[in-house]
C-alpha cells in the first residue's frame, strides 16, 4: 500500500514553491494566506523536514524544498496530461433524435447548430421516420411527431403549433388563376402520402366541395410536393412554418389567406425511464424556445398580411 503525503498539502506546496509566495499561492488556489501556511506546515510535519526558509520579509525554499519541488512539479504535470487524455477519450453523451424527413430537412437541421453550441459534449444522431412512434421502440431517445397520441410510459412535450394552408408559387396568383376555392379546378392539386389535412377536408372547411375531374399530382414525401410547388407545378397544403422564408420573400404565397386554416400540434416524445433524462429535458427546452421563435415569425408574417384569427 502506497504511503502518500496529504495530497491537498502537496498541491498547495507546489503552488507556493512555484510563486515563492504564500499570498500568490492563496490567490491561485482561491484560499486564504493562513490556509496555505497551514497546509505547508502540515506537509513539513509529515516529512519532519523544513521545506521553506521563513523570514519577516523574505520566503525561500530550503535545499530539501527545492528537491521536492522539482519532483512534485514533474509528477503533477504528468498527472494533468494523463487526466486530459482520459477526459478526451471519455464517451460523449449521445442523443438520438427521430423526426419526419421534411421537418428534419426544412426546419431541424437549420437550427440544430444552436443546440450543439450550447452542448458540444452531446453527440447528436438524427434519423427520420414517417410512422407513429411505437411504445416498444428503443431506437431513439426523442421522437418528434405531429399529433402523436399519448402512450403509457412516455412523456409528451408540446413545442410548436403549425398552421396548414394552401400554398403556391406567386406566378399562379399573378396569372389570376386563383381568387376563390372554386378556381382550384384550373390548377393541379399537389398531394403527398403523409399529409395530415387533405384537399377534400380543406374544401369542406372552406365551404366548397371536391369536383370529380380535379387534376392531382401525388408524391410519397412532402419534400417532393414542396419542390413541385416551388417549380410552379400546382398548389399544395403545407405547414406554413416550413415555407415561411419563401412566404416572407414572396416567392410563395397563401392565395386564400386564413380560409380553411388548420392547426396541428408538434410534440417531442421520450420515455420515462430514458437514460440521460437531464440531456433530453435540456434538448426539449431548446426545442420549445426554437418553436416559439418560429411561431412568432409566422404570426408576424400573418399579421402583415392582414390575417385575423
Amino acid at each position: 500500500m502506497r504511503k502518500l503525503p496529504p495530497l491537498n498539502a502537496v498541491r498547495t506546496f507546489e503552488a507556493a514553491a512555484r510563486h515563492v509566495s504564500f499570498t500568490k499561492a492563496a490567490d491561485e488556489l482561491n484560499v486564504t494566506h493562513g490556509a496555505v501556511s497551514r497546509q505547508v506546515a502540515l506537509l513539513e510535519e509529515w516529512f519532519g523536514v523544513k521545506l521553506f526558509r521563513r523570514a519577516p520579509s523574505q520566503l525561500g525554499l530550503t535545499e530539501a524544498g527545492q528537491t521536492y519541488y522539482r519532483e512534485v512539479t514533474a509528477i503533477l504535470d504528468r498527472l494533468a496530461l494523463a487526466s486530459m487524455d482520459m477526459k478526451d477519450q471519455a464517451t460523449p453523451s449521445v442523443l438520438r433524435v427521430n423526426a419526419p424527413p421534411t421537418f428534419t430537412m426544412r426546419w431541424l437541421i437549420g437550427r440544430i447548430a444552436a443546440f450543439q453550441r450550447k452542448r458540444p459534449d452531446v453527440e447528436l444522431r438524427l434519423t427520420t421516420s414517417l410512422g407513429a412512434v411505437n411504445s416498444s421502440d428503443l431506437s431513439s431517445d426523442v421522437a418528434i411527431r405531429g399529433e402523436q397520441p399519448a402512450m403509457a410510459g412516455w412523456r409528451s412535450m408540446h413545442f410548436m403549433t403549425e398552421l396548414i394552408a394552401p400554398v403556391c408559387h406567386v406566378d399562379l396568383l399573378e396569372r389570376g388563376a386563383l381568387t376563390t376555392p372554386a378556381d382550384l379546378t384550373k390548377v393541379t392539386l399537389l398531394t403527398y402520402l403523409t399529409e395530415p389535412y387533405d384537399w377534400r377536408q380543406w374544401l369542406v372547411s372552406a365551404g366548397g366541395e371536391m369536383s370529380g375531374g380535379q387534376s392531382t399530382l401525388r408524391f410519397e414525401q412532402m419534400y417532393f410536393a414542396l419542390q413541385a410547388t416551388q417549380d410552379r407545378l400546382g398548389i399544395g397544403l403545407f405547414p406554413l412554418f416550413l415555407v415561411i422564408d419563401d412566404l416572407v420573400s414572396k416567392r410563395l404565397c397563401v392565395p386564400f389567406g386564413p380560409l380553411g386554416l388548420r392547426k396541428r400540434a408538434y410534440s417531442a416524445l421520450f420515455r420515462d425511464d430514458a437514460n440521460d433524462l437531464a440531456v433530453i429535458r435540456e434538448f426539449c427546452g431548446w426545442l420549445a424556445d426554437a418553436g416559439r421563435e418560429t411561431e412568432q415569425i409566422t404570426m408576424n408574417w400573418a399579421q402583415s398580411m392582414g390575417w385575423k384569427f
